[in-house]
C-alpha cells in the first residue's frame, strides 16, 4: 500500500531519458511514494527539441505541481539529469534539496561523437541526442560544476555490445563510468547495472531512497 505523502519528506521529480517516457520511472515512483514522498513523474517530449528547450518546458510544468511548502529532490535518469543542470545554470531553486543522478552523461558521450552526425540518429534521438558528445563545444560540457547536492550512479554492464565498443573504459552501453563524474558533486557509486534498464533495478532504487533520506550512498547495500 502506497503511504499517505508526508509533508515533511517534500516532494520528488522524476525525469526519464532519452527515447523514454515516464513510464520508465514507474517503479522508481511507487518506492519513493511508498516511502512518504510527493512524487511527481515528469514525462517530456525528448526526441522533439533542444536540450535548452525541453528544460525550459519540463522543469517548470513539474516544479508547479510540487507542494508550496518541504524541499524538492530530485532523480534523474541519463539525459534527465541534464535537463536539470540546463535548468539550473539559469534558474535558482531555493528549496531545492538532494539529487540522484542515473547514469547522467555529465561529460558527454563517445557514442555522439561517433553517430551524432549520421541521419538515422537524429532520426530516432532528434536534436537534444546530437548534442551530447564529449568535445569542448558539448552542452553537458559546458554547463560547467554542480553546485546542489548530489549523488551519482554509474552502471558497469552493458547489454548493447556494438555500442560499447566505441566507449573506453568500463560503461553501461551509452556512457563510460568516468564521464558520469561532475566536479562539485557529493557521492558517486558504480553498480553492475545497464543504462536502460538501471532505473527499474532494486539496488539502485534502495541506493536512491538510502542519497535521499542520507545524502550519501550506503557500499554495504
Amino acid at each position: 500500500m502506497t503511504a499517505k505523502p508526508n509533508p515533511d519528506k517534500g516532494a520528488v521529480i522524476l525525469l526519464h531519458g532519452l527515447a523514454r517516457t515516464a513510464r520508465a520511472m514507474k517503479k522508481m515512483e511507487k518506492a519513493l511514494s511508498d516511502d512518504g514522498y510527493v512524487v511527481i513523474n515528469q514525462g517530456y517530449p525528448s526526441t522533439r527539441h533542444s536540450i535548452s528547450e525541453l528544460a525550459a518546458q519540463a522543469l517548470p510544468t513539474a516544479l508547479a505541481r510540487c507542494p508550496k511548502q518541504g524541499d524538492v529532490h530530485f532523480v534523474t535518469h541519463s539525459m534527465g539529469g541534464i535537463l536539470l543542470r540546463q535548468y539550473l545554470s539559469t534558474h535558482s531553486l531555493p528549496r531545492l534539496g538532494r539529487t540522484v543522478m542515473l547514469g547522467p552523461p555529465n561529460q558527454g558521450s563517445e557514442v555522439v561523437d561517433r553517430l551524432g552526425q549520421w541521419a538515422p540518429f537524429r532520426w530516432v534521438n532528434g536534436p537534444a541526442g546530437a548534442q551530447m558528445g564529449t568535445t569542448p563545444d558539448s552542452l553537458p560540457i559546458q554547463l560547467g560544476p554542480v553546485d546542489f547536492h548530489l549523488g551519482i550512479i554509474a552502471g558497469s554492464q552493458t547489454i548493447n555490445f556494438l555500442l560499447s565498443t566505441m566507449l573506453p573504459g568500463p560503461n553501461d552501453g551509452k556512457v563510460t563510468v568516468e564521464r558520469t563524474k561532475v566536479a562539485g558533486m557529493h557521492d558517486h557509486l558504480v553498480l553492475p547495472v545497464t543504462h536502460p534498464f538501471m532505473m527499474r533495478n532494486v539496488r539502485v532504487i534502495e541506493q536512491v531512497r538510502f542519497f535521499l533520506e542520507t545524502g550519501r550512498f550506503n557500499t554495504s547495500l
